[in-house]
């Protein structure tokens, strides 16, 4: 009898894992995915590239297997927040694969505003001008964030056929992701979903914001691992806030979830949620492609200076007229 596309395995790694078929299902696919994840630097040229295509068929087999879709991994380490947010909207677009994008950190601090969010009502616009903070206007709706390298992004992008249970609405994706993190924050201090937020207790660590095409959705979320006191002068209260927060300002309101858990074990409790609505595969970076390339047109844009002093002169004037 010929091996079957995982017991050939053993054959072909160096590891010291013999009758890898005898492994339980999620454990076999995790091994093969870290496995897998941990060839991809190898060059075509090289003889194990074989070998490595052999991996990656075998966890297509298991995920068919198993009934589980599948979903690729990309992982950032403080990707600029408007690249990563053009390389999200190219994937919901143009992609029909399903996706997370995990990105630890951000390169420079900016300000993040839903896709109809008004600068002159969200921010405080003389400290974003004096300080020349980057303001983003994203393509999804949500609130607005100010990012840095304390922030860590989770990223889905998911085909809405392969989400069993979940329609393609708001209300529907939230309650999903909010058992998905519930998962991740078993037994790690008081984690709820409250009013869109992801919460200990009362105190906010993860704004969400969504979007949603014919067939495809994207959840992504802002987690505050850590954050500088002094960027949340950036940011007005907002005049429609959650009922919970209560009137809070925005240093009673949120929390630290570095407080909580570390970076890395989040990430992992994270993957091992994942595992149980997908088979997950690891992917390198660069496979992923440039992503201005081909002609996509971002809904996501950078507000321009001028744009925001204008916003500035608005807001002033509004504020004259008022008195």
């Amino acid at each position: 009898m010929q091996p079957g596309p995982i017991t050939c395995y053993r054959h072909i790694t160096r590891r010291r894992i013999t009758h890898l078929h005898l492994l339980p299902p999620k454990i076999k696919s995790k091994y093969l995915s870290s496995w897998f994840a941990s060839t991809s630097d190898i060059k075509k040229t090289d003889p194990r590239h074989t070998s490595r295509l052999i991996i990656k068929m075998g966890i297509a087999h298991e995920a068919r297997k198993l009934g589980l879709p599948l979903m690729n991994v990309v992982r950032f380490k403080g990707m600029p927040i408007l690249e990563q947010l053009f390389l999200e909207e190219k994937l919901l677009r143009t992609s029909s694969d399903n996706w997370c994008i995990v990105n630890d950190g951000t390169s420079t601090p900016s300000v993040v505003m839903g896709l109809s969010g008004k600068a002159s009502e969200l921010l405080e616009l003389g400290f974003v001008l004096r300080d020349e903070v980057p303001v983003i206007r994203r393509f999804t709706g949500g609130g607005t964030v100010i990012v840095d390298h304390g922030t860590i992004f989770v990223t889905l992008i998911c085909n809405k056929d392969d989400v069993l249970g979940v329609q393609p609405y708001p209300r529907s994706i939230m309650s999903w992701s909010g058992l998905l993190y519930g998962q991740v924050f078993r037994g790690i201090g008081d984690f709820q979903l409250r009013e869109n937020d992801y919460v200990f207790g009362d105190r906010k660590f993860g704004g969400n914001a969504q979007s949603i095409t014919k067939n495809r959705w994207i959840h992504h979320t802002s987690f505050l691992w850590d954050y500088e006191v002094k960027n949340m002068a950036y940011l007005k209260l907002p005049a429609r806030a959650p009922e919970y927060r209560l009137e809070r300002d925005h240093n009673e309101f949120i929390c630290r979830m570095k407080e909580y858990l570390s970076r890395s074990l989040f990430v992992e409790k994270t993957t091992e949620a994942l595992e149980t609505h997908f088979s997950l595969q690891p992917m390198n970076s660069e496979t992923i492609g440039a992503v201005h390339e081909g002609g996509f047109v971002h809904t996501t844009s950078l507000l321009t200076k001028q744009e925001l002093k204008d916003a500035l002169a608005s807001s002033l004037e509004s504020i004259a007229h008022s008195s």
